[in-house]
C-alpha cells in the first residue's frame, strides 16, 4: 500500500493535471445528461433513448469515485503544495464536497426502491440543490482558471499616482486587472442566468411544502373548462389529510391538452357485458368517494397526505360487468399517446381510483385532469393523466413507458 501510494505522489503533478481534467469532463457529461432528463421536452423526444441516457448519468456518477479517491491518495502532498493558499484549499474543499454530495445522494437515487420514497425524495432535493449551486461554481472556477486569463501581459486599467515631488511622479499603479474584470463579468453572468432559475425552484419547492404554493399555481393555470363543476363531498372541503404536502413536477410526453363539455368524455369497452360512456354532466353525477394516499414518482420525489376524490376503479368495472376471460385493463390517455396496463388483480384493490377532486378542488390540466387514474401503491407512470378510456383485454399491455424500459411491475 505505502508503495502505491509513493508511486503516486512522484507523478504528482501530471497525475493532478489529469484529474481536474477527468473531473471536468464528469461534470460536463452529468450536467448535460441530468439536464436533458430533467427536461420535459426531451422526454417525449428521447423516447426509449431516455432510458439508456438515465443509465449513462448513472454510470458517469459511479465513475466519479475514480478522481475521489485518486485526489485522496494525492492529497498529502497536495496540501503541502497549497500551504498558504487558503482560497485554494477552500476551493478544493468545496469542489470535493460537491463531487461527494452529488455521489451520495445520486446513489440514493439510484436505489430509490431499495432505500424507499421518504428517503429518495430528500436524495432529490438534495441533487436538486448541488446541481443548482455546484455546476455554476464549477464553470466559473474552470473559466477563471483557463490560461487565458493568466496571461502575464493582460492589460490593466491604471490611475494616475499622484506624487509630492513632481521631479519623479510614481508609476502609475493598476487599479483593476483584465483578468479580475473578466472573473467578474462572468460570475455575474453566471448571478443573472442561474439566480433566477434557481430562486424560482426554491420558491416553488418551500411554497409546495404544506401544499400551497405550486398546487394554487397549477390551478390558476388550469386549461380545462367543463362544466358544471364538480362539488367536493364534505371529507374534501377541507381535505381529511390536511392538504398535500409536498410539491408536484409537470413531466409529460405530449404538449398538455386541454378539454370542454364538447371533446371530454370516459369509455369502459374491450372485455366486458355492457360498455359504458359517460360525458362530463353524467361523470360528475356518479358516487364518489374520497381516500387519502400519497403519490410517489419513480424519478424520486413524493406528495404526502393527498386527499383524492373520485370513482374506485373496481366499482366502474363492476358497472360495465367484466367478461372471465379479462385480465388486465388497458387506461388510455386523452392526449392519444399514453397508455399504462394493469392486471385486474392489482386492481381490485380498494384505493385504485379514477379521481375527479384533489384536496377538495377539481384536478388541473397540469396535473392530469379533468380525470386521472391514482394507484398509489404503484409509481406514478402507472396513474394515467387525462384519462379518457379504459380497455379490458385477455393478455398484458406493454404501456408507453413500459415499452420504454420501465417495470411493468410499479410496486413502490
Amino acid at each position: 500500500m505505502k508503495g502505491w501510494l509513493e508511486r503516486l505522489r512522484k507523478g504528482y503533478g501530471r497525475k493532478l493535471v489529469m484529474l481536474h481534467a477527468w473531473n471536468g469532463w464528469l461534470v460536463v457529461i452529468l450536467a448535460l445528461s441530468g439536464l436533458l432528463l430533467l427536461g420535459g421536452f426531451w422526454r417525449g423526444v428521447l423516447g426509449e433513448g431516455r432510458v439508456w441516457l438515465k443509465t449513462l448519468h448513472i454510470a458517469v456518477g459511479i465513475a466519479s469515485v475514480v478522481p475521489i479517491a485518486y485526489y485522496l491518495a494525492l492529497a498529502g502532498k497536495h496540501w503541502k503544495q497549497l500551504r498558504g493558499k487558503r482560497w485554494q484549499k477552500f476551493n478544493v474543499y468545496v469542489v470535493l464536497g460537491f463531487l461527494v454530495g452529488w455521489l451520495l445522494s445520486g446513489l440514493l437515487l439510484w436505489q430509490f426502491k431499495l432505500v424507499g420514497p421518504r428517503v429518495s425524495n430528500v436524495a432529490l432535493i438534495a441533487h436538486d440543490v448541488l446541481t443548482w449551486m455546484g455546476l455554476p461554481y464549477i464553470i466559473y472556477h474552470s473559466i477563471t482558471r483557463a490560461k487565458w486569463l493568466k496571461d502575464p501581459k493582460r492589460r490593466t486599467v491604471q490611475s494616475e499616482a499622484s506624487s509630492v515631488d513632481d521631479l519623479h511622479p510614481a508609476a502609475p499603479q493598476p487599479v483593476y486587472t483584465r483578468r479580475a474584470f473578466i472573473r467578474g463579468a462572468i460570475g455575474a453572468g453566471l448571478a443573472v442566468t442561474i439566480g433566477p432559475s434557481f430562486m424560482k425552484w426554491l420558491g416553488e419547492s418551500m411554497g409546495g411544502a404544506g401544499g400551497s404554493g405550486s398546487i394554487d399555481k397549477l390551478i390558476a393555470s388550469n386549461s380545462n373548462e367543463l362544466l358544471p363543476a364538480p362539488q367536493p363531498m364534505p371529507a374534501s372541503s377541507p381535505p381529511i389529510g390536511g392538504g398535500a404536502q409536498g410539491s408536484f413536477r409537470v413531466y409529460t410526453v405530449t404538449p398538455i391538452p386541454s378539454f370542454s363539455n364538447a371533446n371530454w368524455s370516459l369509455r369502459v369497452d374491450g372485455l366486458v357485458d355492457q360498455p359504458l360512456e359517460w360525458d362530463w354532466e353524467q361523470f360528475v353525477k356518479l358516487k364518489r368517494t374520497v381516500q387519502v394516499s400519497d403519490f410517489h414518482c419513480v424519478t424520486g420525489w413524493s406528495v404526502y397526505s393527498n386527499t383524492w376524490e373520485g370513482i374506485p376503479v373496481k366499482e366502474m368495472l363492476e358497472m360495465a360487468g367484466v367478461q372471465k376471460k379479462a385480465v388486465s385493463a388497458i387506461f388510455h390517455s386523452g392526449d392519444g399517446v399514453y397508455t399504462s396496463g394493469i392486471t385486474l388483480e392489482q386492481l381490485a384493490k380498494d384505493d385504485a381510483m379514477i379521481a375527479v377532486m384533489h384536496d377538495g378542488k377539481p384536478i388541473p390540466s397540469d396535473l392530469g385532469g379533468p380525470v386521472r387514474l391514482i394507484v398509489p401503491k404503484m409509481y406514478a407512470y402507472k396513474s394515467v393523466k387525462w384519462l379518457s378510456r379504459i380497455e379490458l383485454i385477455e393478455g398484458e399491455h406493454i404501456g408507453y413507458w413500459e415499452q420504454r424500459g420501465y417495470a411493468n411491475e410499479a410496486w413502490v
